[in-house]
């Protein structure tokens, strides 16, 4: 064989192994390396309490003063800093990427009644068509095909059934408990029950949360594209920033 001939199938072969390697490879780098890094969880930095269970004063930081609950009674919003949106896994080429959207044009209110212990009324709107992830592809087909955000501009959580503490938290505590409300995306609506952490001192409030969501159940289509499919499944995911009305 001459020279010039093992040359060309060694290149040849070469290319071949670069290929299969990139295949195999690509996702992974994509995941790693280009995709950008999924959003953490929404948390509150405290260890959470028990809710409102009768030794979170006990379990309190030491020195942390019991929060009077008439401090907390009356209307509250959402303000700046607030943000909320959805997480989702992909599956690209057998790889899996975690993927978060976001969106700041979040607004929302909250009432909590006279005994300062009892949420009584709650309301968030986003603005779906403001969510954003890392890619501009993706953003478009979530906005044009998937939510149709032409046709059903914001999401809305509405609570259903009053919350209700056992006892004021101490002032910065992070109490943990659950709200079940009526949640509405792309014009279809359901009862879910969103996981909770708040933290108050009487004056603002921080509220951080997740609600578990099928996105057919709201007649959300999951795109699959061969190469890479989107899990049904996934949640809403909100962290909040309020203050007296």
């Amino acid at each position: 064989m001459k020279q010039s001939q093992k040359i060309l199938i060694g290149v040849g072969a070469g290319v071949v192994v670069l290929a299969v390697a990139a295949a195999i490879a690509g996702p992974v780098i994509y995941r790693d390396l280009i995709a950008g890094p999924a959003a953490d969880a929404p948390s509150l930095a405290s260890e959470p309490s028990s809710p409102g269970s009768p030794d979170q004063a006990a379990e309190s930081d030491a020195g942390a003063a019991e929060l009077d609950p008439r401090f907390l009674v009356g209307g509250w919003s959402v303000t700046d800093g607030s943000e909320a949106g959805y997480r989702v896994d992909e599956v690209l080429n057998g790889t899996d990427v975690t993927v978060t959207g976001r969106s700041d044009e979040v607004t929302g209110t909250f009432t909590i009644d006279d005994t300062g212990l009892t949420l009584t009324a709650a309301e968030l709107t986003v603005d779906v068509a403001s969510i954003e992830t890392d890619s501009a592809n993706r953003d478009a087909y979530f906005r044009d095909e998937a939510l149709r955000t032409d046709e059903f501009p914001e999401a809305a959580f509405v609570l259903a059934e009053p919350v209700t503490l056992e006892r004021a938290p101490a002032s910065g505590d992070v109490v943990q408990t659950e709200a079940t409300g009526e949640l509405t995306i792309a014009g279809q609506t359901r009862t879910v029950t969103a996981e909770i952490e708040v933290r108050s001192d009487g004056t603002t409030a921080e509220i951080a949360g997740s609600i578990p969501i099928t996105f057919s159940d709201f007649g959300v289509e999951a795109p699959d594209l061969g190469f890479v499919s989107v899990e049904d499944s996934g949640a809403v995911e909100f962290q909040l920033t309020a203050a007296k009305s």
